[in-house]
């Protein structure tokens, strides 16, 4: 997949520290993170935001009926992905009537790109649970640059077939999931890896654990990602 000069700078605005992307882009909420800086956040297009949960390929974890629905957007590649991977299963485990949509957006490199092909295949092949497995298993592992061979050995390791999953992988219908994905995010303005959806809230850069988990209690408790009062 060729990176657009959209993306490009997406990825360099990817790369800022939180609080200098916070003065850039703004706060909707006087959010800050675990670190103490600011958060950047925004407040959605509900047309655009409601769209993200009929995206092909979502990968989805929790159950259908959760309260809350949180949207991850990441990057194989992205080393803050990584640590909010890490996070994740502790933060599903707290939050049982939580529901977390996994969407790919590789802008970081035409590497991200390959491997968030593969995961869609796996994705599109074994389901939610299949493709859930992949994630954690990159982003658990070790550091080095993941692509697309490196997801196809990892998804390998799972016990799928990987000739039938690399020629799955350049199928037009994973393009162009791919493509919705990261389109969406685009025109989201998600410019930033990790970056999450909840409601019509934005959040670009990962706050850390116990800064979401403060985020998604609030969401729950007054259906704003920071009560007033």
């Amino acid at each position: 997949m060729r990176l657009s000069r959209r993306s490009v700078l997406a990825a360099a605005l990817a790369l800022l520290p939180a609080g200098a992307r916070a003065q850039s882009e703004g706060q909707w909420h006087p959010l800050t993170g675990d670190d103490g800086r600011p958060v950047p956040n925004t407040r959605l297009p509900g047309e655009l935001a409601s769209e993200i949960g009929g995206l092909r390929g979502v990968t989805w974890i929790g159950s259908r009926d959760a309260a809350v629905t949180l949207y991850e957007f990441f990057d194989y590649n992205c080393p803050w992905c990584r640590a909010a991977a890490r996070d994740l299963a502790a933060l599903t485990r707290a939050a049982p009537d939580l529901r977390v949509g996994l969407v790919n957006n590789p802008i970081l490199s035409p590497a991200s790109a390959q491997a968030a092909k593969v995961a869609l295949a796996v994705q599109r092949g074994g389901g939610s649970g299949a493709a859930h497995a992949l994630y954690a298993a990159l982003l658990g592992g070790a550091t080095s640059r993941i692509d697309g061979a490196r997801a196809l050995d990892a998804a390998r390791a799972l016990g799928h077939d990987r000739a039938a999953l690399a020629q799955a992988a350049e199928s037009d219908e994973v393009r162009e999931a791919l493509q919705a994905q990261m389109r969406l995010a685009a025109d989201l303005g998600l410019a930033a890896t990790p970056s999450y959806v909840v409601g019509t809230a934005a959040l670009l850069g990962y706050p850390g654990p116990r800064s979401l988990a403060r985020v998604l209690e609030s969401v729950a408790a007054c259906d704003a990602i920071a009560c007033q009062g």
